[in-house]
């Protein structure tokens, strides 16, 4: 294979193209790499652009071969190759999942409580059989535990399509039903007679806006619509209650939601709303053994959380009984029969508070000062028992019970590293930088107990930033090889994300977007200036929205980065929210902003642009990736940001793109595959740095 010097630079041609937004006109030559066929992308001209760049990617990546192999065997080597999850108890089994040596996909199991017998429910590696994409979607039995549905993705494009599939009982064999349905969101909710579910329908734009009523052994084409959603910005979910009494259907956007239930035993009865949508207001409904639990944030951004009457839960009725707090961003909630359990933040730091419905609650006691707490798998609703998971920047993935009788928590797994793990030659740090307009920004920071703080050694820096996601400070058994190298990992908890409360996400968002890029510049300098990197010494990555990021600060102060690695960037952001047709854009406006409706969205999103911004100067070093099926950032956008690149840039720093071409935006999908391109990153930072 020919080295990246020795084959030629993808050129992508140009093509005038230009359309006009109040009164400014925006040219875009590189429009034609967006197939007019799309989600089909059939034309020749942009199949061979995207090949002819993975072949330059190849050709760099090829020589560095054996660094690549050597992460990988690395990483593999820290996965326990017949894992399993613990079993969890839903009604009159316990189910858990495994993986077979070497395989890349699971297998679901389970067994009696009165058996020692493990039978197999479904297998994946079967399934995935055939296929270079696989990705299992939703998973749900039978009130009665006697039939399973399952939904699976094999191309990348989330479109699931759900099977069904009675279960075997003693001596019955198992029997495939013919129910097959396609083009579903992938989520599976059963009524409470095992006859019945519920599912969610995508449109052509991929918006999951129906959701439908199944009857096992009936045509799809008699199934009976349930909601349907008119707005294309409000997106559609169904799922169950913890007392799985109630079906609820949530509709809403990334600010807005709306609720409405169904009785789980009568699932074709007409939707009761909850409380008709509200601009701005989001609410989350449970229900206990008397009354519904609904967070809102209708009156504190922090959310507080109210009760109604099983029988009248309209707004009216909701009676406060954790009142909203500054200190306290209540980020879920979820009810059992005797207690309920908030998940909260208190100073950026994720803590699980459990309530008793006589009003006394504690928090459950974790043996770090940082560290990523949170919920497990918790089916059965009379309990007195509660899973939960736990790490930290220091320590594996970690499976608990906490007993509530003397509040104790028993340790059922530590994620086991086969090839070895030793905390104590790693340290872990919370740092504080302080942003453009005066704001403290903190910082998770790990790296080798020999780490020298004089700039010398290499840092990568890693955030996301958008939709209120917290990006908290967990374990990584695969960054292990990084921080071996002697690396710094430190991830920014940039505005955007809502750490340190819902108002972190607001000033990350709309016409305070660059905030979230001002932030994350202002960890770098922090890095340097407590000597843990030096200028263009570091190293930066993101994916999706963090994408965005990505491209923002590259263009904003390229001289602080040695590589940039931007996974599925979502970096064309104002052609995107412009178009209305895609599947994503009418939900993002309120994360965005309109820019088809308003001058002052459309000149904003354009001053920050990724590829509107991209600009003759010099670049670091650049790894961009892609999926042809990616529904999310469509795979143009990394294209044409990485056509502009070539075009503008002015020194001779690798660039380097890499399409899936049967893949969407998760990338790979076996569980030792998806490592290989985690090695090829790491073989990118070290090569680089």
């Amino acid at each position: 294979m020919p080295s990246a010097t020795e084959i030629p630079v993808p050129v992508a041609a140009k093509k005038p193209f230009t359309t006009t937004h109040h009164g400014v006109s925006l040219s875009d030559p590189y429009h034609w790499l967006k197939d007019p066929g799309y989600p089909v992308v059939e034309d020749k001209e942009i199949l061979a652009y995207l090949e002819a760049e993975n072949a330059y990617y190849r050709a760099y990546m090829d020589p560095h071969e054996t660094l690549t192999n050597q992460i990988y065997e690395e990483v593999i080597g820290r996965i326990k190759q017949d894992d399993s999850s613990v079993p969890h108890k839903n009604g009159p089994y316990f189910y858990h999942w495994k993986f077979s040596e070497g395989a890349q996909y699971r297998t679901w199991m389970r067994r009696e409580h009165t058996s020692d017998k493990v039978v197999e429910i479904l297998d994946e590696v079967a399934l995935a059989k055939g296929h270079d994409y696989f990705r299992l979607g939703g998973l749900a039995v039978t009130p009665l535990h006697d039939v399973l549905a399952w939904s699976s993705d094999t191309d990348g494009s989330e479109r699931y399509t759900i099977e069904v599939k009675t279960l075997a009982s003693g001596d019955s064999a198992e029997r495939l039903h013919p129910d097959s349905i396609g083009g579903t969101s992938g989520s599976i909710t059963w009524a409470a007679d095992g006859q019945r579910f519920l599912y969610t329908l995508l449109s052509k734009e991929h918006r999951p806006y129906k959701v439908m009523l199944h009857a096992l052994g009936t045509d799809v084409a008699d199934d009976i619509c349930i909601y349907e959603e008119s707005d294309p910005s409000f997106f559609v979910g169904v799922g169950k209650t913890s007392s799985r009494k109630f079906i609820t259907i949530s509709a809403g956007d990334h600010v807005t939601t709306e609720t409405w239930i169904l009785r789980a035993d009568a699932p074709e009865a007409e939707p009761i709303v909850v409380a008709p949508r509200e601009e701005g207001k989001e609410y989350y409904l449970d229900d206990g053994p008397d009354a519904f639990f609904i967070r809102t944030n209708d009156t504190h951004k922090n959310f507080r959380i109210a009760t109604a009457p099983l029988d009248k839960p309209g707004k009216a009725n909701w009676r406060e009984v954790v009142a909203g707090s500054q200190d306290h961003y209540l980020t879920g909630l979820k009810t059992f029969k005797d207690f309920f359990v908030i998940a909260e933040r208190r100073e950026g730091q994720e803590q699980l508070r459990i309530r008793d419905y006589q009003g006394s609650e504690h928090y459950i006691e974790f043996p770090e000062p940082s560290f990523s707490a949170g919920l497990g798998a918790n089916s059965e609703f009379e309990t007195q028992v509660l899973r939960v998971t736990y790490d930290s920047m220091i320590t594996p993935p970690s499976v608990m019970d906490y007993h509530l009788a003397d509040r104790q928590l028993e340790v059922l797994k530590v994620q086991e590293i086969p090839s070895g793990y030793d905390k104590s030659r790693y340290r872990t740090e919370r740092l504080i930088a302080t942003s453009h307009d005066g704001t403290r920004v903190p910082m998770s920071v790990v790296y080798p107990k020999d780490f020298k703080k004089d700039g010398t050694q290499p840092v990568h820096l890693y955030a996301y930033g958008a939709y209120g996601m917290a990006m908290s400070p967990s374990f990584s058994a695969a960054r292990l090889s990084l921080l071996d190298r002697g690396f710094a990992y430190a991830i920014a908890h940039v505005r955007g994300g809502d750490e340190m409360g819902y108002h972190w996400y607001e000033d990350g968002k709309l016409f305070s977007r660059t905030n979230t890029f001002h932030d994350f510049i202002a960890c770098a300098e922090h890095l340097i200036s407590e000597g843990f990197a030096s200028a263009g010494n570091i190293s930066i990555s993101g994916g999706s929205a963090g994408g965005t990021l990505m491209g923002a600060v590259t263009n904003m102060r390229p001289d602080l980065w040695r590589a940039v690695v931007a996974h599925v960037p979502f970096v064309d952001v104002l052609t995107t929210m412009l178009d209305d047709t895609l599947p994503l854009t009418p939900i993002e406006w309120p994360e965005w902003g309109n820019p088809i409706k308003d001058k002052k969205a459309y000149d904003y999103i354009q001053s920050y642009s990724p590829y509107d911004q991209v600009t003759a100067q010099d670049y670091p070093n650049i790894m961009v990736t892609a999926g042809l099926n990616d529904p999310r950032v469509t795979y143009w956008e990394p294209a044409k940001w990485v056509a502009k690149l070539r075009e503008l840039k002015t020194n001779d720093k690798i660039l380097i793109s890499k399409t899936n071409m049967g893949a969407g935006h998760g990338g790979k999908s076996g569980r030792f595959e998806k490592y290989l391109e985690v090695a090829e990153e790491y073989t990118f930072l070290v090569e680089t740095l």
